[in-house]
């Protein structure tokens, strides 16, 4: 097997970014909806490896580094925030506000890329809801030839190890892209679940009720 997991690094920026392009089209490419290809990296992905209160376990396939010490290329991520509401906080002044003078709505010919350059102007917090259920959130990513063979199960193990270990009566919420629902079942199967509140596409876990045990 070439193919390992490790904890997420902040030189991991630029893998998870190219992943989250490849799969932000409701699980597919969406590198056709942008001329800055960065933007939904820089939203959904890269702050979870450089800013504070996140943690985050990457998929490495070491095929063609031969060293098998992780050192491969990224394939796959699960990222998440321990405290949504410092995470929100710290971003709201030290990430956002850089990003929305980098990338004013007027440099974007794409529509894609104008809804982000509006995004970072305006950036929402998570819900009361999402954080009354539990105070971690997560995204979970991983390149097409790698799917549907068994390793969202275990990024999801290892992430709610981790977590668990830190906040055992606590939990996790996470929203589903609302082109790609059918993922509902896949995260159900973990104990996943809806919760007051909650939008149609989003979904809790209680880690006293996780389904999973970590196997890497």
């Amino acid at each position: 097997m070439t193919v390992t997991i490790r904890e997420a690094r902040e030189t991991d920026a630029d893998a998870v970014s190219r992943i989250c392009l490849l799969t932000a089209q409701g699980g597919q490419s969406a590198d056709d909806l942008h001329d800055f290809k960065e933007l939904p990296g820089l939203t959904y992905a890269v702050p979870y490896v450089k800013l504070p209160t996140t943690l985050g376990f990457v998929m490495v396939d070491d095929k063609n580094a031969g060293s098998g010490d992780g050192s491969g290329e990224v394939v796959g991520y699960i990222l998440a925030s321990r405290n949504s509401r410092d995470f929100d906080r710290y971003a709201a002044e030290h990430w956002w506000p850089a990003l929305a003078e980098k990338y004013p709505p007027s440099l974007a010919k794409k529509p894609a890329d104008k809804e982000f350059m509006e995004l970072f102007r305006n950036m929402h917090g998570k819900s009361d809801a999402r954080v009354s259920y539990g105070a971690a959130n997560m995204h979970i990513n991983m390149l097409e030839p790698y799917q549907k063979q068994g390793w969202g199960s275990k990024l999801i193990g290892k992430m709610v190890e981790a977590l668990r270990k830190e906040d055992p009566d606590g939990g996790v919420t996470l929203g589903m892209d609302p082109r790609n629902l059918g993922v509902r079942e896949f995260y159900e199967k973990f104990g996943f679940e809806s919760f007051e509140g909650g939008k149609f596409n989003e979904l809790g876990l209680k880690f006293s009720k996780a389904k999973v045990t970590s196997t890497i």
